[in-house]
């Protein structure tokens, strides 16, 4: 007999990545908790992006925490080191620790709810539960594999991609609803994956509430300040901003902040000192809470990514951040983002890993009397498509239906 539905579910959210680590998923599982929801998340031991372990967390404390009435619990993990060969380790610790673990769970959750970030395979311990306590799974797409990999140099070709094509493959059919953050998503799991779309839904990232509450001018000097803000990696291209630095380091008056940690910082911060610029400026990681400080001290925020196919079907979570604070963007960027800056005419968007024509875009922002009609463009496109009350009522209303689907 089904049971009978009280507009309330009791969640499992698994993800590798949960607080202190600065991703959105935090955010999410809070506010599901104020709409009155029980929430308890599965997850590793904090160490992204240093790849080492918070002191806090090791020799076995805090495993089990309660954070603003989240229920977390944390497994063994081996953390990110610095090499592929630990990272590797470090996807499969959570695998198989959270697959361990979910054995030992409740089985009284509702419904499972996944927020899949690299790797895909931190999906495994959520199909575990799944088949054992006969559950639905509800997962939440921002990072597409195996396209991750072939992003990331690795060959389709390769029998390592072939593997992990099928597991991809597998983890997607398994889920019972799947939710993606760009349209172009769709196609590849159509075309490539053979997943049905009709259990796919669009549902892009919101931004949280903090970049919305000042959006007041902060700006250090009178200079033309840009200002990149997120993770420093290999996808992310930010040495696209540096060789623009470059082109652009005889104008004195264009400064560029980038505000980030991540696996390319040290190589950008070694070609800046090698072109000699004193016109980038690097941060480093800064809290979630200090962001609004630097968005606010910006004319313009920058959108960089990698020049790749596969990775141009992707829209960086930072954009809604970026457009939540008002602020126009200058990207050089192919695919999904640069179709939803044009779509929103909140700024200028050229190719991918192309510095000459980023730095022309640049110029031509830092003269263009409209900039502060492309930031309030920015601002209306993200309360009209972006906003967090429109992504929570979707959210929630996918985790009860799945949930009182239940028998």
């Amino acid at each position: 007999m089904k049971k009978k539905s009280s507009g309330k579910v009791k969640i499992l959210v698994v993800c590798q990545y949960y607080y202190p680590e600065p991703f959105r998923i935090t955010d999410i599982c809070e506010e599901l908790v104020r709409r009155g929801h029980k929430v308890t998340v599965l997850t590793g031991l904090p160490n992204y992006p240093e790849g080492e372990i918070h002191p806090e967390y090791k020799f076995g404390k805090n495993r089990n925490e309660t954070i603003n009435g989240v229920q977390v619990k944390r497994v063994l993990e081996i953390p990110r080191g610095k090499s592929k060969a630990q990272l590797f380790l470090n996807y499969f610790s959570f695998a198989l620790s959270g697959s361990i673990k979910s054995l030992n769970l409740k089985k009284d959750f509702d419904v499972i709810f996944v927020n899949q970030l690299s790797p895909v395979f931190m999906t495994i311990p959520a199909i575990v539960y799944k088949k054992v306590y006969n559950k639905k799974l509800f997962l939440y797409c921002l990072d597409l594999w195996p396209a991750s990999l072939a992003s990331g140099g690795i060959s389709q070709e390769n029998s390592i991609y072939k593997i992990i094509k099928k597991i991809s493959k597998w983890i997607y059919q398994s889920a019972d609803g799947i939710a993606v953050t760009s349209k172009m998503f769709i196609r590849y799991f159509d075309q490539d994956l053979k997943v049905d779309t009709n259990k796919i839904s669009y549902l892009p990232q919101y931004a949280e509430d903090l970049f919305g509450e000042d959006n007041t001018n902060n700006k250090l000097n009178n200079d033309f300040n840009l200002v990149f803000a997120g993770n420093v990696g290999v996808m992310q291209s930010v040495e696209t901003i540096v060789e623009a630095a470059k082109i652009l380091k005889e104008n004195n008056k264009i400064i560029f902040h980038i505000v980030g940690d991540g696996t390319s910082l040290e190589g950008c911060k070694a070609l800046a000192t090698l072109y000699e610029l004193d016109n980038v400026i690097f941060y480093g990681r800064k809290p979630i809470t200090d962001m609004p400080n630097y968005y606010n001290m910006a004319d313009v925020m920058l959108l960089t990514l990698k020049k790749d196919d596969l990775i141009s079907y992707t829209l960086p979570g930072k954009v809604q951040s970026y457009m939540a604070a008002g602020k126009p963007i200058v990207a050089s960027i192919d695919g999904e983002g640069q179709r939803l800056i044009n779509e929103a005419n909140c700024g200028y968007a050229s190719e991918a890993e192309n510095p000459k024509l980023l730095a022309e875009n640049i110029l031509k922002m830092s003269t263009d009397a409209k900039m502060d009609l492309l930031g309030i463009n920015s601002l209306n496109y993200y309360r009209k498509e972006f906003n967090k009350q429109k992504f929570m009522d979707s959210l929630e209303s996918e985790l009860i239906l799945l949930g009182d689907s239940n028998v």
